[in-house]
């Protein structure tokens, strides 16, 4: 049994036979070099030390009233079309009929599950999910979304249950019990819709499409929706004290001003940190990707046009949003900037965390070749952008969350899948051979010295670092995950002549 730093025997899962045999295969077919040496270790990590059967919920106190404390108005979810209601009494979501079905993911070295990292965790594992038992972890890990989905849906990471344990125990308003932190980052909403049409996609499976899933479906397009004017939103984020008090944001909790512009509000990145600007270009893009593959689960499933409709005209805001209001220029070429407020304010930069302007065509929301992705593309990987670093062993985007001279895997990681065939085999070598010894991911590493990190592994990490060696040995579980129609072979792209 391989162990982990900070794994305990009580909670390693034992791996699958399918999971260990592509492993194996991987390694194989990296050779003798230092990828295929920790293909493997990094490959089970999440399953060996971050998953488990989720928590009996029970009838916990104030359900999902508790969880929405200073959330959002009952307007989100009265009056839900085709008969959704709207949202569980009590801590049971409705359509979920026994807790041991959901599986809880905590985010490494943090004993918490966040929706965007629990997604990006379990991603390499739909490359063996016809074997019912990862179809049966990964079904699983969709349905604790689904119930977090439910108790908050402006929340970030989330409890094994109603342990009223929390990040920062002085946040306002207060959390609810299920809830670790309430930083409402518009990316994380997409992550439970982008696994569930993946799981569908990699086995044929429809049993985690639930009721449930309809319901937290309809309740994340009405706050996407909702969040186009943010003026009116009751969302508030305060932090008075502590080293992290700078998390609050302006304006008494509700953020800066912004305009309207189609594209919808987010108070945080998903580096956790606070949006400089509240429209996250990056972030709406997933989302418009998100809602079109919400939109074929809308019809093929539920059979709920209206839901598909709705989908298809808030995706279309959005993507009109973006090109109106973020396509700014850098050195006379047509770029697209990370962060705008709708009145006239941009941010120009990129940061390691998914999504990034680097990851666009990752996110399904453009193709590699597009022309006003190339552009950017270009602005990301250089001095231009300032996160970008570049050192003796390595370089790559950094973030504003880690320290000064920093890069980020993630990032190495995604130029490699984002790029062509020699540029994704380099990134893969410069992540194995980076790891100072720890045969893992870290968050982070100074580009002169990598034996000075941040986080001795980190989950998400390791399972880009093998999504990117599945790539490079041909296989890959991209095609599983939505695509907008406009990134497919013949379809317009977004660049058009503005590049």
């Amino acid at each position: 049994m391989v162990t982990f730093p900070g794994s305990t025997s009580g909670t390693v899962w034992a791996v699958p036979e399918s999971l260990s045999t592509l492993g194996r295969r991987l390694a194989g077919e990296l050779g003798g070099g230092p990828a295929g040496e920790i293909v493997e270790r990094c490959l089970i990590n999440t399953w060996a030390t971050s998953m488990s059967w989720g928590a009996l919920a029970g009838e916990g106190p104030g359900g999902l009233s508790d969880g929405f404390s200073g959330g959002p108005s009952g307007g989100l979810t009265r009056g839900l079309p085709g008969g959704v209601s709207s949202g569980p009494a009590h801590g049971l979501a409705a359509g979920v009929s026994n807790t041991s079905s959901e599986v809880f993911v905590k985010t490494g070295d943090i004993p918490a599950m966040w929706l965007r990292d629990s997604t990006a965790q379990v991603r390499p594992y739909l490359a063996v999910a016809t074997d019912p038992e990862i179809g049966d972890v990964l079904v699983g890990v969709s349905r604790r979304q689904i119930r977090c989905v439910l108790q908050d849906p402006y929340a970030n990471a989330f409890n094994d249950g109603p342990t009223g344990a929390h990040g920062e125990p002085g946040d306002l308003p207060a959390p609810g019990d299920w809830v670790w932190e309430r930083k409402y980052e518009l990316d994380s909403l997409c992550a439970p819709l982008q696994l569930a049409y993946a799981i569908r996609r990699a086995t044929g499976r429809e049993d985690h499409l639930d009721e449930a899933f309809h319901r937290a479906a309809w309740l994340i397009v009405r706050l996407w929706r909702a969040e186009q004017s943010h003026a009116h939103s009751p969302y508030r984020f305060v932090r008075p004290s502590g080293p992290f008090a700078g998390d609050s944001l302006p304006l008494n909790g509700h953020g800066a001003a912004v305009g309207w512009t189609g594209m919808t509000w987010s108070g945080f990145r998903p580096s956790d940190d606070a949006c400089a600007y509240g429209y996250p270009v990056p972030a709406n893009a997933l989302a418009s990707a998100s809602l079109h593959g919400l939109a074929e689960l809308a019809a093929a499933v539920f059979d709920d046009t209206e839901l598909a409709h709705e989908c298809w005209r808030l995706a279309d805001e959005i993507d009109a949003g973006i090109l109106a209001h973020a396509v700014t220029e850098i050195d006379g070429a047509a770029v697209l900037a990370y962060e705008v407020d709708g009145l006239g304010s941009a941010l120009l930069c990129d940061d390691a965390n998914l999504p990034s302007l680097l990851s666009l065509p990752l996110s399904g929301w453009c193709a590699p070749e597009d022309p006003l992705y190339r552009a950017t593309r270009r602005f990301a990987l250089s001095e231009a952008n300032p996160s970008y670093f570049s050192g003796s062993y390595a370089s790559g985007v950094g973030s504003t969350h880690t320290p000064d001279r920093h890069i980020w895997p993630l990032a190495i990681a995604t130029a490699g899948l984002t790029g062509d065939a020699g540029e994704a085999a380099r990134a893969l070598e410069t992540l194995a051979a980076t790891t100072a010894g720890t045969g893992l991911m870290h968050e982070s590493f100074h580009v002169d010295a990598p034996g000075r990190f941040t986080r001795e592994w980190f989950g998400w990490a390791n399972a880009m670092f093998c999504e990117l060696a599945l790539e490079v040995c041909g296989g890959g579980v991209r095609h599983f995950f939505p695509v907008h129609p406009r990134a497919l072979p013949g379809g317009s792209g977004v660049g058009g002549g503005v590049a």
